[in-house]
């Protein structure tokens, strides 16, 4: 595991997200390709994630995804972003996880998160509900212990192929979840959902009371962001509006959309009402987009305020192969190996 005087790694969590007008199937299949493509610019994860009754989002099996983009790579490290344990038995979670972990050895991250369904509905039709959260540290440790065959919750119960196996785990977090990473002894995730200054608080406070584990022996920091990098400061903004305005309209009709033309969002502007104004400006902000040069700057700032020891980038828009552009040039931003013109270390 790197310690945070390392350089940072560079990883990928693609949502599968849908675009208007095409089939949810094709979303799937971009996304084990896209796994190809961060596969040989250099990047040192690609994780899936779980979304349930979305009809912007196709990925909602994602052990079933990450086995598949497994399959069709070589190196690079396959996981979640994540496994909503609340959705799930731990015991069928850690079975999935050794069974992948046993095909594809050295490879697999097991990313977990708190998260319930997005909708009543879909909450019932998990048979969960909201309240569920309030037990994620408990199905933590025995998720983690259906690994080291040092669970109690069922005595005499073990996992097969998991028990035995070293899967390293990740905790997806915005405030509290930092505290129970710490106190779990495993990686933490998180982003600027609440501001950077509160994420550096959390982070800072994960640091302090990280306790160690059998699987992290000290914090490991991964910093969730978007990045979008184009030729121009005003391309790479319109990179992020099609994301933008679906967030804007889920929080304004409670129905998150496929993505659409960045061009049609930008005709839409000047007809927002001020509550989708709002919720679209604001999704709008703490995305970082520019130039190479621009957003170089940006990240090694980023880099100094958190001291994080990798960036997953969660980058969508309607326009794919401007997509996989941006995460060409994020490349060569990084100076990962596969890209073609490597700059300096972005170390703080």
């Amino acid at each position: 595991m790197n310690s945070t005087t390392a350089a940072p790694r560079f990883s990928v969590l693609d949502r599968s997200r849908t675009r208007a007008g095409r089939p949810e199937a094709e979303a799937l299949q971009e996304t084990v390709a896209f796994a190809r493509e961060a596969e040989r610019l250099g990047y040192h994860r690609f994780w899936v994630s779980e979304h349930h009754g979305v009809p912007g989002v196709a990925g909602s099996a994602p052990t079933v995804l990450a086995a598949a983009v497994a399959a069709a790579t070589d190196r690079i490290r396959v996981g979640t972003g994540g496994v909503m344990l609340p959705n799930h038995r731990p015991l069928v979670v850690a079975e999935q996880f050794g069974v992948l972990a046993s095909l594809f050895p050295g490879r697999i991250d097991m990313g977990l998160g708190r998260s319930v369904g997005f909708t009543d509905g879909v909450r019932r039709a998990l048979g969960t509900g909201k309240e569920a959260t309030a037990d994620f540290g408990a199905q933590l440790a025995e998720l983690t212990g259906w690994f080291t065959g040092t669970q109690t919750v069922h005595p005499g119960v073990h996992a097969r192929p998991a028990e035995g196996l070293t899967v390293p785990a990740f905790v997806l977090a915005t405030g509290a979840g930092a505290d129970i990473a710490a106190e779990a002894g495993l990686a933490l995730v998180i982003g600027e959902v609440r501001g950077r200054e509160r994420m550096r608080e959390a982070i800072e406070r994960y640091r302090a009371a990280f306790r160690p584990s059998a699987l992290w022996e000290r914090p490991y920091v991964v910093v969730s962001t978007t990045v979008a990098v184009a030729a121009t400061t005003e391309e790479a903004r319109m990179l992020l509006l099609p994301e933008a305005w679906a967030m804007a309209y889920s929080r304004t009709r409670g129905v998150f959309p496929p993505l659409e033309p960045a061009e049609a969002v930008r005709a839409r502007e000047a007809i927002m009402t001020p509550k989708e104004r709002q919720f679209y400006e604001a999704a709008l902000q703490d995305q970082l987009h520019g130039t190479e040069p621009e957003i170089r700057a940006a990240l090694t700032d980023l880099f100094a305020t958190t001291a994080a020891d990798e960036l997953l980038i969660t980058t969508s828009t309607y326009d794919r192969a401007a997509q996989l552009d941006s995460y060409r040039r994020l490349a060569r931003v990084a100076g990962l190996d596969g890209a073609a013109e490597p700059v300096a270390s972005l170390s703080p």
